[in-house]
């Protein structure tokens, strides 16, 4: 049954214990860190073709791609940038180390892959990072794929030439 408040002061005694409440709630849906035996986070990422299985753990700030060094793995600067961005949003960089396979598409989909996996295991391993990532916009997908070629025409939307004559 619900009370009858006659008061204000009734009122804010309410609002305060209906705050505590809130903050008892809030400290229960917090996520907790999902680690395996060996202390490691895992995620996968996607982007275009690309699939990347990543694993992250405590560390120097190694990152190896397909079992080679990152700098290696991805020559161009902008394409390391692209997977280091976790890192600065997050403000950990050379904080952990990161193993990942990565299958399927070209080098720039594979960054962006290995990108969106770092960013959801870095997410796992320490829940408090997740709202920076997301509003980042690194935690969701980026759908965007290769539109497919259609029937009479050379490309997906690209036209021959019109001929008036």
């Amino acid at each position: 049954m619900v009370e009858e408040k006659k008061s204000l002061e009734d009122l804010k005694e309410l609002k305060k214990n209906d705050e505590v409440v809130d903050q008892v709630t809030s400290e229960k849906t917090d996520a907790s860190p999902v680690k395996d035996d060996l202390g490691r986070s895992y995620a996968t990422g996607k982007r275009k073709d690309a699939v990347a299985r990543v694993w992250l753990k405590k560390g120097a700030g190694v990152v190896l791609v397909n079992g080679k060094d990152m700098g290696k793995y991805f020559a161009r600067p902008v394409l390391q940038m692209l997977v280091n961005q976790p890192f600065s949003v997050a403000k950990v960089e050379g904080e952990f180390d990161i193993k990942a396979t990565v299958k399927g598409g070209g080098l720039s989909g594979q960054a962006g892959a290995l990108k969106h996996g770092i960013s959801k295991a870095l997410s796992l391993y320490e829940p408090t990072l997740r709202p920076l990532l997301k509003n980042a916009g690194f935690i969701t997908r980026d759908s965007r794929v290769v539109e497919r070629k259609k029937y009479g025409k050379p490309k997906a939307r690209r036209s021959f030439q019109f001929s008036k004559r």
